[in-house]
């Protein structure tokens, strides 16, 4: 049996990629904070293994990890937080640490802890994919925290490939675009544009990105996805702002 660890897979995108994934016969370790909410989206699947863990703390995730028995297939570092919508000069310290040890560091201490165990196990590798966004290459108004952290995953990503060669640890990323979930749920009553508008804006199914990190999941270890973005058709992104 295939096995992927899934991190925010208490709702929206991770848990709808949780789940394809448990119905598809992965054994599927489930990181986030909420008990509770992983109960519900594993709906009592033999298959699923449950890891509540704040991904920001070191210790926990380190422990979520080993809790997670035999060989780790595949990780989908997902979790991550918007922040505050403002700009620059609005935004707190603490604001931007927030969201910066959530998307960041968190990121980076799930990856760590994944690509140490498929350095060691046997037999070795593995495939780390990171929840990029759009933003990883163009940011939206007021999104300074996100964005910053967001194009230092493309950096991770990378770096992770390369290093991850000599080990058989592939790394690849998907930038989302207006996926339907509750971060998007807003943008139909419309959201600030880049000429300063305010304009709704058309999502696409969340659907379309589980399938996505499934179709990445499956490839062999010898063929890798560096990057790919997948997106609302229409979406103000293509062309000039």
């Amino acid at each position: 049996m295939k096995s992927i660890i899934v991190t925010g897979a208490s709702g929206g995108l991770g848990a709808l990629t949780a789940e394809l994934f448990l119905k598809n016969g992965w054994r599927v370790g489930m990181i986030a904070r909420s008990q509770d909410k992983l109960e519900e989206v594993a709906n009592g699947a033999e298959n699923a293994v449950l890891l509540p863990c704040d991904v920001t703390n070191e210790d926990q995730v380190v422990n979520a990890f080993d809790q997670f028995d035999g060989t780790l297939d595949v990780l989908f570092n997902n979790a991550g937080s918007f922040g505050v919508a403002a700009t620059i000069d609005e935004i707190t310290l603490s604001e931007w640490q927030r969201v910066v040890d959530v998307n960041l560091t968190g990121m980076f201490l799930c990856a760590r802890a994944a690509f140490a165990r498929m350095r060691h196990q046997k037999p070795q590798g593995g495939r780390i994919i990171n929840n990029g966004s759009i933003s990883a290459t163009t940011p939206r108004p007021g999104s300074v925290s996100y964005t910053s952290t967001k194009h230092a995953i493309s950096g991770m990503t990378k770096t992770i490939a390369l290093d991850g060669r000599p080990f058989s640890i592939a790394c690849g990323q998907i930038d989302i675009g207006n996926a339907a979930s509750a971060m998007t749920s807003q943008m139909s009553g419309g959201v600030p544009q880049a000429d300063g508008s305010i304009k709704p804006e058309p999502v696409m199914a969340a659907d379309n990105v589980s399938s996505t990190v499934f179709h990445m999941a499956n490839l062999p270890l010898d063929a890798n996805i560096l990057n790919v973005t997948v997106m609302a058709s229409d979406m103000p992104f293509v062309g000039r702002g």
